[in-house]
């Protein structure tokens, strides 16, 4: 007799459960189409509109050219005029004709004038995508991103991206970043698949051991997020400024979730491609996922991920952010898919149903962006809702194998 009592049965081998996933995905992507502008893409507010004035940002138009990409893979229709335009500003208004390169905004219209790697990651991941979208001039988007990378941002000497430069490339800052260095990190993956080449997994590895095996180890497996020049952590970077949006001051539980579905991808591809692995990955990416559990879930007695901890691992910005939760239910995932331990289906439908409760928003569309303490809608960090990719890929991953970053794994689902 069947025993129907059983609770440890995948959520991911669920047919209701990926329609479900489906359904999520492509009411995000339909809100997220209102967010063009004439020279990209730009944030909307809370309720889905554009304020007259909405300023066009790199970083949110490479990652809606990316997700736009995915969703026309994917086969959802509306998306490929939306990739296009995207792909027009980011070779067009967004790039820096003079030294090469690309500003946060259209000719540095915000003051801003630097050129960083986090930026520079996102690019070159939206060029890829939209290469394997086949969309036209992604090709030649990509190349001139790649070799930005490598010719300023890739350090061999120290096996990590550099964090940014003047806009003529000169005065490199005495800082590195886990943060720019983790997504630099996925775009490395990306390159791999679409360029065919070992190297970008090589550099990814890299990048992991001195981020993660070396540091966050040492460190309770919470990810360190500030170092200078020599990679030495910078303890009370930011103090001041505890709630900054890319460079808070201590620990990041969201990140440990990311770092550690990143780490299994990067497992799965190299085996894939018949690379060697070193050992700790799996248990490295173990150990980011339950200290983010530990600390991180209902770390001041309520529902949700807070959005900083300091050394203590104490509460420091209670904000829920919608991206942690994204990155929390795609590294339960990953680990289900990797182990298919019971442990981490447990955590991944705790997510979801706190994603269901509390962050997807049936009355305006899409996910609210910010919770308080309380788990109501905040704007104190992230005003407004920002972009789909996070919550978008957090529906994606689910359906697709660890090994092949998503936009090849779309395409070859197909």
């Amino acid at each position: 007799m069947t025993n129907l009592t059983r609770t440890n049965e995948s959520w991911l081998t669920s047919a209701s459960h990926q329609q479900w996933l489906h359904e999520q995905g492509q009411a995000l992507v339909d809100f997220a189409k209102a967010a063009r502008v004439p020279q990209g893409f730009a944030s909307l507010d809370r309720f889905g509109k554009r304020a007259e004035d909405a300023q066009v940002d790199t970083v949110t138009t490479a990652r809606m050219v990316h997700s736009f990409s995915l969703a026309h893979i994917q086969g959802l229709p509306g998306c490929t005029p939306l990739i296009d335009h995207g792909l027009s500003a980011l070779t067009g208004a967004l790039r820096d004709t003079n030294h090469g390169g690309w500003f946060s905004s259209p000719d540095a219209q915000n003051g801003n004038r630097r050129k960083d790697a986090y930026l520079h990651a996102f690019v070159a991941l939206a060029a890829s995508s939209a290469v394997v979208a086949g969309r036209l001039g992604a090709a030649e988007l990509l190349a001139e991103a790649v070799g930005v990378l490598e010719r300023h941002f890739w350090s061999e000497d120290e096996g990590a991206l550099l964090e940014s430069f003047a806009e003529d490339w000169s005065d490199c800052e005495s800082y590195r970043g886990a943060n720019s260095n983790m997504h630099g990190t996925e775009t490395c993956l990306a390159l791999a698949d679409v360029l065919d080449e070992d190297l970008w997994l090589d550099r990814a590895l890299r990048i992991v051991e001195r981020v993660i095996h070396q540091h966050a180890a040492q460190s309770g497996y919470l990810p360190i997020e500030h170092f200078d020049a020599h990679w030495q952590p910078l303890p009370d970077y930011n103090r001041d400024n505890p709630a900054d949006p890319f460079r808070p001051f201590g620990k990041t539980p969201g990140h440990a979730f990311e770092w550690a579905r990143l780490l299994l991808h990067l497992e799965a591809a190299r085996k894939q491609r018949g690379l060697p692995n070193p050992d700790w990955l799996l248990d490295d990416a173990r150990q980011l996922f339950h200290s983010a559990c530990r600390y991180g879930w209902q770390a001041d007695g309520q529902p949700g991920i807070v959005y900083t901890l300091d050394w203590a691992h104490q509460p420091v910005v209670r904000e829920r952010l919608h991206w942690t939760l994204a990155e929390a239910a795609a590294a339960a995932t990953a680990l289900i898919q990797r182990t298919g331990e019971p442990v981490y289906d447990e955590w991944y439908q705790r997510f979801w149903d706190y994603i269901d409760l509390h962050l997807i928003d049936r009355e305006h569309g899409s996910w609210h962006h910010e919770l308080g303490p309380d788990n109501l809608p905040s704007a104190t960090i992230w005003p407004g809702k920002g972009d789909l990719y996070h919550a978008y890929q957090a529906t994606l991953l689910p359906r697709l194998p660890l090994a092949i970053s998503l936009a090849s794994a779309l395409k070859l689902r197909r």
